[in-house]
């Protein structure tokens, strides 16, 4: 059995159950194109059996090597971008403490984040902090050339071995790239780095269940082995329940995409843990670069409640209705903290005193989503009753697939980005790459 729960009931004013019925051999169609891997992007279909694929050897290398660069280290340096670490970022913050930069374990290194932005004051104090810390460093980048990440690695590489010695230095550095190809892994090979691959038929966006995501996860002391499990029980779960009602990844697929039929162009995804903050940014990537081509796809946005609901609350109540809201919601919290009594009650709360805050905040999500359902904005909600791995697990491989079968119901090809080449083409050209003279000629008279 699986832990997840998917409710549709507040899309019943939007969405009948007739609606949905129809799409109950279309997604069984877009499964078996998934799962015999015959479908559009075929070629990166390796995320679909990989949970229970994944050989325990492999997750005791990445442990016993996270160990080991975690040893004499106090922070780790995760260079990378888009899916190449939106996935582990998501799974560290969600499973971990909101005041530290890590998971709150004793004895674990902290975990920062570079390669994802092109800030120079960002890295300028990176470096400084980096400084007076015991670092390491794992960078992800299936090519190398990234043009994040590819900077921000030479500045480490640079950093690192000037602190330590080059000898040492490759101690301290793990790259997780192509098999064979590529300028990350013939840099690999001639240091001398430890590495892990990124699997051939997998893209960035899927990848957080590979090496990618699963070694710096590691380094921050998580279990590998539960997140592995709950992917594996929820493939296991979706390749057996061919009913769409009872399938939560078909239904969800289904049910989104009726009410992008309707003019619900928008979806955004409400939590109400801020821990959750980088788990929405990597469900935004996964379905925004899946479905957003073709001028076709529903754009995935994110809100933080009950804070947002003082800013952008307004609009999802009474503003435009081009949206809908998935619910992603933790039944139970990790911490307890109840409101204390006050003699003289000045701030009026008497009547809530003793209870949990979990309790206060779980009745402000009762309370918003059905104001939002009578305002008419229909509501999905996704659930879970704990945030631990075995849970985190199910979730990434339930957005996964039902992110798959949701951009075959649109027709397009859910597994590759061709618009994103387009910004690059223009960012080469106005550095002055070679081979890009004539595209630098023609995009700088457009800047006059």
């Amino acid at each position: 059995m699986i832990d997840l729960k998917l409710n549709i009931d507040g899309v019943i004013n939007s969405v009948t159950n007739n609606e949905i019925g129809l799409f109950e051999n279309e997604t069984s169609f877009h499964f078996k194109s998934i799962r015999e891997k015959s479908g559009k992007g075929k070629e990166l279909l390796g995320w679909v059996t990989l949970p229970r694929d994944t050989s325990h050897d492999l997750l005791n290398n990445i442990t016993k090597d996270a160990e080991k660069l975690t040893g004499n280290s106090e922070v780790i340096v995760v260079a990378g971008i888009g899916g190449s670490y939106l996935g582990a970022r998501a799974v560290i913050e969600a499973l971990g403490n909101s005041f530290h930069l890590n998971t709150g374990h004793k004895n674990r290194p902290d975990v920062v984040y570079a390669g994802h932005n092109l800030s120079e004051d960002y890295l300028s104090e990176l470096m400084l902090w980096l400084d007076d810390k015991e670092y390491s460093i794992v960078v992800i980048s299936k090519s190398g050339t990234t043009t994040e990440t590819a900077i921000v690695f030479r500045l480490l590489k640079d950093h690192i071995e000037k602190k330590y010695g080059k000898q040492k230095a490759k101690e301290r550095i793990v790259a997780i790239t192509d098999a064979r190809k590529g300028s990350l892994r013939k840099l690999a090979e001639t240091e001398g780095y430890t590495t892990y691959t990124i699997p051939g038929d997998i893209g960035g966006r899927y990848s957080v269940l590979t090496p990618v995501g699963l070694f710096p996860i590691a380094t921050a002391g998580y279990d590998i082995k539960q997140i592995i499990e709950g992917a594996s029980n929820m493939q296991d779960f979706l390749f057996n329940t061919n009913n769409l009602f009872e399938n939560p990844a078909f239904l969800y697929a289904a049910v989104r995409n009726i009410l992008y039929n309707k003019g619900k162009g928008v979806e955004i995804m409400a939590y109400y843990l801020p821990n959750l903050f980088f788990l929405a940014e990597w469900w935004k990537q996964l379905f925004g670069e899946s479905e957003g081509k073709e001028n076709k796809g529903i754009l995935p946005m994110s809100v933080n409640f009950t804070t947002d609901l003082h800013s952008l609350g307004q609009y999802i109540q009474q503003g435009k209705k081009i949206i809908f809201e998935t619910v992603l919601s933790i039944e139970k919290n990790k911490k307890q903290v109840k409101i204390p009594r006050s003699a003289d009650d000045s701030d009026g709360l008497s009547y809530i005193a003793g209870k949990n805050i979990g309790f206060v905040n779980s009745m402000a999500e009762k309370a918003t989503t059905l104001a939002h359902i009578e305002g008419g904005v229909p509501v999905i909600k996704i659930s879970v009753s704990q945030l631990n791995e075995k849970n985190i697990g199910e979730l990434l491989y339930f957005f996964q697939m039902s992110c798959a079968v949701s951009g075959y119901i649109l027709n397009v090809n859910p597994f590759d980005q061709p618009g994103v080449e387009a910004y690059k083409k223009n960012m080469f050209a106005l550095l002055g790459k070679p081979g890009y003279q004539d595209h630098a000629r023609k995009i700088k008279n457009k800047l006059k």
